[in-house]
C-alpha cells in the first residue's frame, strides 16, 4: 500500500468521525430542543386549563408560562436551561435547512426549518434576556396589535394583514389535519414504538396536533378580522386566543378541551425528545 493511499484513508476515516461528532451533537441538540418545547406548551395548557376552570389567571401564552418556571426554586436555572434547550432546537432547525440531509429535503422543507430556526433563535434570545433579569416587554396581545397597526399603515396594509391571516389560518388547518392524517408517525422511530407504547403517543400526537392547529387557526382569524375591519384591536395574541374559546355557545368546556390538547402536545413533544428520528 502506498504512502498517499495511507494518508487518503485516514483523511477518509478522520472525516467519518467528525461527521459522526457532528450528527450526534445535532441529535442532541434536536431532542434539548423538543424538550424545552414540551415544557412551555405543558405550561401553556396548564394556565389555559385555570382560566377554564374559573380562575383569572396568569396569561396562557409563552410569557405567563416562563412567569411560571421564575417563580420555581432554582426558577432562574431553570429559565437559562430552557434558553439553552431553545438555541438547540433553532441549531438543530437550522442544520436542516442548510444541511444535506438526503433528496427528500426539498426547498420548501428547507425553508420552512429556515424561518423556524429564526422563529426558536428569537425565542431563545427573549428568554435569555428574562433570565438575566430583563423585562419580557409587552404582552402577546400588545405586540399582536402593535405589529397589526403598523401594518395596517402601510400602502396596502390591509392586504398584508389580511393574508398574514390567511397564511396562519392555513398554518393552523395543515398542523391539524396533518396530526388527524398521523404524519408525525413517519418521523418517529416506530420501531422502538410498539404496542401501548405507541398507541398512547399516537394519540397525544393527533389530540395535541389538533389542539395547537386550532389555537393558530383561531389567532389567524382574529388577524383577518382586523384587516376586514381595519381595527388592530380585533388582532389577538396566544392568551387572548385561548381565552375567546371560553365565549362561544360551548362555553368554557371548549377552552378546557384546547387547553387539555395544548398539555398532551407538551407530552408529545417529550415523546418525540426520546422517539423522533433526528
Amino acid at each position: 500500500m502506498t504512502l498517499s493511499r495511507v494518508y487518503t484513508r485516514g483523511r477518509t476515516k478522520k472525516a467519518a468521525v467528525r461527521r459522526s461528532a457532528e450528527k450526534e451533537s445535532l441529535t442532541a441538540a434536536g431532542r434539548a430542543g423538543f424538550v424545552a418545547r414540551g415544557v412551555v406548551y405543558v405550561l401553556i395548557g396548564a394556565l389555559a386549563l385555570r382560566i377554564a376552570l374559573g380562575g383569572s389567571g396568569e396569561q396562557a401564552d409563552r410569557q405567563g408560562a416562563l412567569a411560571q418556571v421564575a417563580e420555581q426554586p432554582f426558577g432562574e436555572v431553570m429559565l437559562w436551561a430552557l434558553a439553552v434547550g431553545f438555541g438547540c432546537m433553532a441549531l438543530w432547525r437550522g442544520s436542516r435547512a442548510v444541511g444535506r440531509r438526503g433528496p427528500r429535503r426539498k426547498a420548501p422543507s428547507r425553508a420552512l426549518d429556515g424561518g423556524r430556526a429564526v422563529f426558536y433563535a428569537f425565542v431563545c434570545w427573549a428568554t435569555a434576556t428574562y433570565a438575566a433579569g430583563g423585562s419580557q416587554g409587552s404582552s402577546g396581545d400588545a405586540k399582536s396589535q402593535g405589529w397589526t397597526a403598523s401594518t395596517l399603515e402601510l400602502p396596502y396594509g390591509r392586504h398584508l394583514v389580511g393574508a398574514a391571516g390567511a397564511v396562519l389560518i392555513g398554518v393552523g388547518v395543515v398542523l391539524a389535519v396533518r396530526a388527524m392524517m398521523r404524519r408525525f408517525l413517519r418521523q418517529l422511530d416506530l420501531g422502538s414504538l410498539k404496542g401501548r407504547t405507541r398507541q398512547v403517543v399516537t394519540a397525544l400526537g393527533v389530540t395535541g396536533g389538533v389542539a395547537r392547529g386550532a389555537v393558530f387557526a383561531a389567532a389567524g382569524v382574529f388577524i383577518l378580522t382586523a384587516a376586514v375591519q381595519a381595527d388592530p384591536d380585533e388582532a389577538k395574541g396566544v392568551d387572548a386566543t385561548l381565552r375567546s374559546f371560553s365565549h362561544t355557545p360551548v362555553g368554557p368546556w371548549l377552552l378546557a378541551a384546547v387547553a387539555a390538547g395544548l398539555i398532551l402536545f407538551g407530552v408529545f413533544s417529550f415523546a418525540s425528545a426520546r422517539w423522533r428520528r433526528l
